[in-house]
């Protein structure tokens, strides 16, 4: 094999850090350059105060044995497994999700869980074959009294725009094999393949985060460079190649490159070439959207609250869309036993009205929202903090197939630049899926 030179990684997320991990323990010469202080990307775990919390949920579950063995390796005994709870929160009573039939029945009555299932039968009878929005995959596999009640609410909270314009490619992906008939067959306790229905999962103790610190060390171990702090900026081609690129950490410094592996989100990366795509190219970039993300972390003066590990709230009334609780995910991510912390999530974009208060006014909005579910109930807050995260979930939208493959079409003609995880393939992908195009990314260059 010709050594392939100098490989850069941008970014240390999942994706990332997998191809670099595989990439070192080949002798490869890598360096990994990450734009923040720690690594794991979107599935990092930020500290507060001796708090550990995760920017969402972030289970560890995959069906590629060779990607837990690499999970289980990386941290042995601190892997736990933890028994999932999640249910969603609407009109002021707990529904199991997944959705479970005696629970539906017990808390919206016999009268409506059979206007619940006339609906379905309804559906089923016409379901067209044609089915081009999230609203229509749910509705056809749910019925509509369904999909309102469990579906429409929270979706539209987390993309911020109607179910009817959300493509049925993310409903395909995220909830596959999860129909109204699994889900019933699944409260009669037949188990499904499907994994949206796992009632276990993998964790590491001090949060996902700990997982990619490790990573990050195993990587340096065999002989690699990793670099917090520190953006890839531009990278120089000729059309065909990436032979050189900038990376700053306050100093910017051009470094020669034999191959890039990017996470970075796509139209991020088309600005830093150089020369620049033609126009159609940048415009496609410009025109894929992402979903911001900020989290409110409560530090609540109680040990116990809800038992979930996090829940979904549909409630309209307030702008929250999923709790975490961070010490049912691991005990260990709450330094004092005589406290709770939670994670407000609110879904947005940089720039409306949730992203552009201030964190003085979403810590008051997150405590006063906490109470009017009743979640912390003679609780009170005693602390908390904001973290804000860009580019966290890729958007379905109607053009984004479209713009995707305008993109690819042009990436395609590089021989050594290759686009891995969730922000550089554009999908919303789980962390093994991530794992999974790095590793590939790193045998292409390997041969």
């Amino acid at each position: 094999m010709t050594a392939p030179g100098r490989v850069v990684v941008a970014g240390a997320g999942p994706a990332g850090l997998a191809a670099a991990r595989e990439l070192s323990a080949a002798g490869v010469e890598v360096l990994v350059c990450e734009s923040r202080a720690q690594p794991g990307g979107l599935a990092r775990t930020e500290s507060y105060r001796g708090y550990r919390l995760d920017l969402g949920g972030h289970r560890f579950l995959t069906r590629m044995p060779e990607i837990q063995r690499q999970w289980e390796d990386a941290l042995g005994n601190d892997f736990l497994k933890v028994h999932r709870l999640s249910r969603i929160f609407y009109r002021g009573q707990f529904f199991d999700y997944p959705i479970n039939l005696f629970n539906v029945v017990g808390n919206l009555g016999a009268w409506e869980s059979v206007r619940i299932v006339a609906s379905y039968l309804r559906a089923s009878a016409s379901r067209s074959p044609q089915e081009e929005t999230f609203e229509a995959w749910v509705t056809s596999r749910f019925g509509r009294r369904l999909y309102e009640a469990f579906f429409k609410t929270y979706t539209e909270k987390v993309w911020g725009m109607p179910c009817s314009e959300i493509r049925a490619d993310w409903a395909a992906q995220r909830i596959r094999g999860l129909t109204l008939r699994t889900a019933i067959a699944s409260s009669l306790g037949r188990r499904s393949r499907a994994a949206t229905l796992a009632r276990e999962f993998y964790y590491p103790r001090l949060g996902s985060g700990q997982m990619w610190e490790r990573f990050a060390e195993l990587v340096v171990a065999a002989g690699g460079t990793v670099r917090l702090g520190t953006a890839v900026t531009r990278l120089h081609h000729d059309g065909r190649r990436v032979d050189r690129i900038e990376v700053s950490n306050g100093v910017t410094e051009t470094l020669r490159v034999g191959h890039v592996i990017s996470s970075l989100p796509l139209g991020s990366l088309l600005e830093r070439l150089d020369p620049l795509p033609p126009p159609d190219v940048l415009a496609a970039g410009r025109a894929l959207r992402h979903r911001d993300f900020i989290l409110v972390a409560l530090i609540v003066d109680a040990p116990r609250t809800f038992p979930d590990t996090w829940l979904y709230v549909h409630a309209p009334e307030v702008l929250v869309g999923r709790i975490q609780n961070f010490r049912n995910w691991s005990q260990a991510m709450v330094p004092d036993a005589r406290r709770t912390s939670l994670g407000m999530e609110y879904f947005c974009s940089k720039g409306d009205a949730v992203w552009s208060r201030t964190d003085a006014e979403l810590l008051e909005l997150a405590t006063r929202e906490l109470h009017v579910l009743g979640l912390a109930s003679g609780a009170s807050v005693l602390d908390g903090c904001v973290i804000r995260q860009e580019n966290a979930y890729p958007v379905y939208d109607g053009g984004y197939r479209t713009n995707l493959a305008t993109i690819r079409d042009h990436l395609a003609r590089f021989e050594n630049l290759q686009t891995v995880g969730r922000s550089g393939t554009h999908r919303y992908n789980n962390q093994d899926h991530s794992m999974l195009t790095g590793r590939l990314a790193a045998r292409n260059v390997l041969g």
